[in-house]
């Protein structure tokens, strides 16, 4: 899909307050892997993930996606009336019903007639999230369009740690909860408009995206318990990652790692980082990477590492910047953005 007129205005994020490092989590679960014979500092060394981040106790995806969006409204100074649609794409949810858009609509006091509703499409959803706000604006249906994604790892980390703390824990038990013990939280919230009312010019110029949904059936996750092959999930996503890689490298302009100036990737762990950039043949040093701090935090992973990357003086004006995305499912997609 090709796109052209619509640009990213502002992003804003917030992070946890609560630094949650990996030899604490192990120190939770020594006996365990004392049981399995699995030695002290295996989940750091395989995954390279040193902390991860959790919001107070009681606090709610749309809290957090409500901060995030503020935010970004006040950096973007615009009018909240002039958004038109706000769309949520957290995994997290505060309930299943009402809608975590509705609540962050609610406490934004949006206009009346901005649209505002859920995407869940596991960590690809703000992607996706993205993708439906350009359609409506290239179509002339908006002009300002917000996407907010609040995510929260707390409860499932808490309860799987303790059911790795049952004496009679299995081996398969254990490396099926390994994933889910890389999650992290954080939100964040993306304002984009169209390129001819932009203060930015941050230019979208287009997407493409690919599913494998055979592979459906790698993860399952709940509120307060997920499991994960995670193996079979990283052999199937770098297969599907390879095959998108080809199909944007055809169908998006300059699409190659010798123009492509720095990668905003979803991330979960370094063995994941480590397979991508070599599957893909790209130069690791332009993947701008906060795994180490912040594990994986979800669909808000793609929108807050190119929030920090610009912090960072990663990007520049006109640098040719690709955002990339797998999800559960799986999907994946990569978005073209000369900034």
């Amino acid at each position: 899909m090709l796109f052209g007129d619509v640009t990213i205005e502002a992003i804003s994020y917030q992070l946890p307050p609560h630094r949650i490092t990996s030899a604490a989590i192990e120190s939770q679960i020594s006996g365990a892997m004392a049981n399995l014979q699995i030695p002290k500092g295996t989940f750091e060394s395989l995954t390279g993930i040193r902390e991860r981040r959790f919001w107070d106790p009681g606090v709610m995806p749309s809290d957090v996606a409500t901060l995030a969006a503020r935010k970004v409204i006040e950096v973007a100074g615009i009018d909240p009336k002039e958004i038109g649609c706000l769309i949520n794409t957290s995994v997290c949810r505060d309930f299943i019903e009402p809608s975590v858009a509705c609540l962050v609509h609610g406490n934004l006091k949006l206009f009346p007639h901005c649209l505002n509703y859920d995407i869940g499409n596991a960590c690809l959803g703000f992607l996706n999230g993205m993708s439906s706000i350009i359609f409506m604006i290239e179509a002339g249906l908006i002009k300002y369009g917000l996407v907010v994604d609040g995510e929260g790892s707390r409860e499932v980390v808490e309860m799987t740690i303790k059911r790795l703390q049952s004496p009679d824990v299995s081996r398969e038990t254990f490396y099926e909860s390994f994933a889910t013990l890389t999650l992290g939280s954080g939100a964040v919230a993306m304002l984009l408009c169209h390129k001819d009312i932009s203060r930015t010019g941050h230019l979208i110029n287009g997407s493409v995206c690919l599913a494998a949904t055979e592979y459906n059936r790698l993860t399952f996750g709940q509120k307060d318990y997920m499991k994960t092959d995670s193996m079979a999930l990283m052999k199937a996503g770098m297969s599907l990652a390879r095959d998108t890689w080809k199909l944007a490298s055809t169908e998006l302009e300059g699409w190659s790692d010798e123009t492509i100036d720095l990668y905003a990737p979803h991330q979960v762990s370094k063995s994941h980082m480590d397979a991508l950039t070599k599957t893909l043949g790209i130069t690791p040093e332009k993947v701008f990477l906060n795994f180490y701090t912040h594990g994986n935090i979800g669909p808000a992973a793609v929108p807050i590492t190119l929030a920090m990357a610009e912090e960072a003086g990663r990007i520049q004006s006109s640098d040719h910047v690709a955002l990339l995305g797998i999800g559960s499912g799986l999907n994946c997609s990569g978005m073209s953005i000369t900034w």
